[in-house]
């Protein structure tokens, strides 16, 4: 009989969502690992699919969460065991592509958000942009939606999720500090990625498609947004800081 060549086991970043928060010898943002638990009680509660265990939707869902939790907390790139670091890189609505020092350096808000009348990446340093919109959206929830190809050339739809419980406070284009009322309700953004992998699965490039904008217009859709001047004591001040945790 002809020995059939064993299949190769699934990395543990496709099979599980969190499996990079046990890395205990990661170099962490904050010296440990950050808490999800919220968030994943958050999506369990409001997704709209839901995915058999081991099908390609869930097999990409995990690889991008345990994604994100390496981009936000892991301060080195040589930690991250969701990509190749040789070749990553990640391009946002058919811009420049990045490499993963980028996202480091700025943060992952302001790699993936444009210049615009709310919010400015120039004005905001990686603390203060979490500080942005986590404290307006202490949960920001994230799924897959559908599939289109699988690898090498991964193309899916995503929906990310969340309540606007506090203002939202940032720094926009011209440097002037916005402040928009909580309005209690769901903010609710949808876009499309292309991501190649290689062979073990681990990311080679990412390109981002969606618009950045909807996010704003769900957040201003009852048109409270006021301005206030530039000031660099208050950009300073909301820049310290830890983010809120997930």
């Amino acid at each position: 009989m002809t020995e059939q060549p064993e299949t190769p086991a699934l990395p543990d970043v496709v099979l599980n969502p969190d499996a990079v928060l046990g890395d205990s010898e990661a170099a962490w943002r904050y010296g440990r690992a950050p808490d999800y638990s919220k968030t994943r009680k958050f999506y369990a509660e409001g997704k709209s699919m839901n995915h058999e265990a081991g099908s390609l939707p869930s097999l990409v869902e995990n690889l991008v969460k345990n994604w994100e939790i390496e981009a936000s907390y892991k301060t080195s790139v040589d930690d991250w065991r969701t990509v190749d670091p040789s070749c990553y890189t990640l391009s946002l609505n058919g811009g420049p592509k990045q490499p993963a020092s980028h996202m480091l350096n700025v943060g992952t808000y302001n790699a993936l958000i444009p210049s615009n009348q709310y919010y400015d990446p120039e004005k905001s340093t990686f603390d203060s942009s979490h500080k942005s919109f986590k404290r307006m959206m202490p949960t920001f929830a994230w799924e897959v939606l559908e599939v289109y190809s699988g690898p090498p050339t991964v193309a899916f739809k995503w929906r990310h999720w969340g309540n606007m419980v506090n203002d939202y406070v940032g720094y926009n284009s011209k440097g002037e500090k916005v402040t928009v009322k909580a309005h209690g309700g769901v903010i609710d953004i949808q876009g499309i990625v292309v991501a190649k992998v290689n062979e073990g699965l681990k990311i080679e490039s990412i390109d981002v498609w969606y618009d950045p904008m909807e996010m704003f217009r769900q957040i201003d859709k009852e048109g409270t947004m006021s301005i206030g001047p530039a000031a660099e004591s208050e950009g300073a001040s909301l820049g310290s800081g830890c983010p809120v945790a997930h």
